[in-house]
């Protein structure tokens, strides 16, 4: 059993979060606080598994109960937050500050049958999270600048744990890295914050995609929450199709959807790494890459925070290399 913590100010949405957590047999509420006060009695007293955090709350904000938590006692924590602007950037925070995962607020993005199915495989995700306490790391440098650029694309997927991975690769990204494309399962609305964030800090520009964005040099591009993105060609012209479709491995965006598009439109000319993340998501497509020419390389275990997409990728026999993530940009840069 995972044992569930729900931490929230609102009595409603304390609630709802239990009765959704308690459909799954596997799960566990064993108990509600409404504020950090509480919920850090109930750690204590109940030793849950993984903790569902509120940001904005009374007496102490969910940051900074979050870096109190991070530092005495890393847990797993799947960040609830609202789709406003600041509730979205708060999120970034608590991603950077060691949460695992980030869901919208009951009834602002998800109908009741696709709010539980959410909330109940990002909790199993974080379970198997693995924690450490948290330190300033210095930055990451981005390499030199590559001598010369071809037509060639970058793809790459993560879930859990994958923010931080993914600000890890591209903050080492040259200013002249080829074209990249990039999906991390993250909700609505969220994945705009997450790359004007990394936009902020990497050398590359970084935004969220829209339908129809050309791909160029020193550019990444983000798959925007509850929509696929795929790679089209026209001529010798990369761009993308940003398009609603029924959901993949339970997840919109879903990795595999971009790496099969990658293997059809790139093929030989592109490579790929798939990061940190629970569920298989991504594997049959790297295969796919593989066996249409394309380079590929997978984050090694003990730098994943759950070893879920990236084993079953190696599993499935799609993965040319296995690289801790602090090797994975230059790993990506040598095989262009």
């Amino acid at each position: 059993m995972i044992k569930v913590l729900v931490v929230d100010d609102s009595a409603l949405v304390r609630r709802v979060l239990s009765e959704e957590l308690a459909r799954d047999p596997e799960i566990e509420v064993v108990g509600t606080a409404p504020d950090p006060y509480v919920a850090r009695d109930k750690i204590l007293s109940l030793a849950p598994d993984v903790l569902t955090l509120d940001i904005e709350m009374p007496r102490m904000d969910g940051l900074s109960f979050l870096r109190k938590l991070m530092k005495h006692k890393p847990m797993p924590v799947v960040v609830v937050s609202s789709l406003t602007p600041k509730g979205s950037e708060m999120a970034m925070d608590a991603l950077a500050l060691g949460a695992v995962d980030v869901f919208c607020k009951p009834g602002e993005a998800y109908s009741v049958g696709e709010l539980s199915k959410e909330l109940i495989a990002r909790v199993k995700g974080a379970a198997r999270a693995r924690m450490t306490v948290r330190t300033d790391a210095p930055p990451s440098k981005p390499m030199e600048a590559l001598k010369e650029t071809t037509l060639k694309i970058i793809a790459i997927g993560a879930s859990t744990g994958g923010t931080e991975a993914l600000r890890e690769v591209l903050q080492r990204f040259p200013v002249n890295s080829p074209p990249t494309v990039v999906v991390q399962h993250m909700p609505e609305k969220f994945t705009k914050a997450f790359a004007d964030r990394l936009n902020g800090i990497c050398a590359i520009e970084v935004r969220e995609a829209k339908d129809g964005d050309t791909l160029r040099p020193g550019l990444a591009l983000i798959a925007p929450g509850n929509l696929h993105m795929m790679l089209q060609r026209s001529g010798a012209v990369y761009s993308v199709a940003v398009k609603d479709g029924p959901r993949v491995h339970h997840q919109r965006p879903a990795v595999d959807v971009l790496f099969k598009s990658i293997a059809r439109v790139a093929g030989k000319n592109a490579v790929g790494a798939i990061l940190t993340g629970m569920g298989g998501d991504g594997a049959d497509g790297m295969l796919e890459m593989k066996q249409a020419g394309a380079k590929t390389i997978a984050q090694d275990e003990k730098s994943c925070v759950v070893f879920g997409m990236p084993k079953e990728a190696i599993a499935r026999g799609g993965v040319d290399s296995v690289m801790s993530l602090e090797l994975i940009a230059q790993g990506i840069m040598s095989k262009l």
